[in-house]
């Protein structure tokens, strides 16, 4: 049997989604691939400091307990719709299109109405686009970690 090169197999791991991780979650019947924060550290930094998001990406923020959230735009550089979701992963809140902010702590924040345990942050303008109304149900991949 051929060995295969290691940067060749690499390539394929990472085509295939095995050796990413492969998390994803499904919303409005659209599969993004998600970064997971689930710890402190991760979600104060969040997509700060990046000048893009690639289509079809996003960022799965997952909290220890359902209770309000309150999420800003300190340091972040792109728009984003920001999706709070609540135990169940039904849609409580959204916060469409909100704006990059450059102002430091005196970036406004964008709160959820009700208690959310999961926030997940996408491209502005998806939220429009799959045209998401409260209620919808988050589908977490089998690559999330269990919720704690």
């Amino acid at each position: 049997m051929r060995r295969m090169s290691p940067a060749l197999l690499v390539s394929a791991l990472l085509l295939s989604g095995c050796a990413s991780g492969g998390e994803w979650v499904e919303i409005g019947g659209k599969r993004y691939t998600v970064e997971i924060a689930d710890d402190d550290t991760e979600r104060a930094r969040g997509l700060m400091f990046r000048d893009a998001l690639a289509d079809g990406t996003g960022m799965l923020f997952i909290h220890e307990a359902e209770e309000p959230q309150a999420y800003w735009m300190k340091n972040t550089r792109i728009p984003l719709d920001i999706l709070y979701f609540d135990e169940g992963r039904k849609l409580v809140t959204q916060q469409r299109n909100v704006p990059p902010c450059s102002a430091g702590n005196a970036c406004p924040s964008y709160p959820s109405d009700q208690p959310a345990r999961f926030v997940l942050e996408l491209n502005a303008g998806e939220a429009e686009r799959l045209k998401l109304q409260d209620g919808a149900e988050l589908t977490l991949g089998k690559g999330i970690p269990p919720v704690r």
